[in-house]
């Protein structure tokens, strides 16, 4: 399976983060499988921020505090990230990521990541 992430890479603080993973090689509906988003942020190792299953079920670090959502489009194969409320803090390569298990911050398949720099 192959997974591209995309989106802009500066958002300003207060907005909304808005990513997007295209999954090619399988689908999303594929049973037990599960589609996460994870982060690494300057300095720091791998963040799981959430997930979501073959079945659309949601899963949700509550590390960050209910500002996460993800949704996806079954008919373009693709899962999208929302985050809410960004500070600095939120600047970091982003990646999605596939398993078997919904919370890991060591997927066994992953994107290659893009950066997404909070900023003003």
């Amino acid at each position: 399976v192959q997974l591209q992430e995309s989106g802009p890479g500066l958002v300003k603080p207060s907005q909304t983060l808005s990513l997007t993973c295209t999954v090619s090689g399988d689908s999303i509906t594929t049973t037990y499988y599960f589609w996460s988003w994870i982060r690494q942020r300057p300095g720091k190792g791998l963040e799981w921020m959430g997930a979501i299953s073959w079945s659309g079920a949601h899963y949700y670090s509550a590390s960050l505090n209910g500002r996460i959502s993800i949704s996806r489009d079954t008919s373009k194969n693709q899962f999208t990230l929302q985050l809410t409320s960004v500070t600095p803090e939120d600047t970091a390569v982003y990646y999605c990521a596939r398993d078997r298990v919904a919370q890991t911050s060591t997927p066994v398949e992953r994107g290659q990541g893009t950066q997404v720099t909070v900023s003003s």
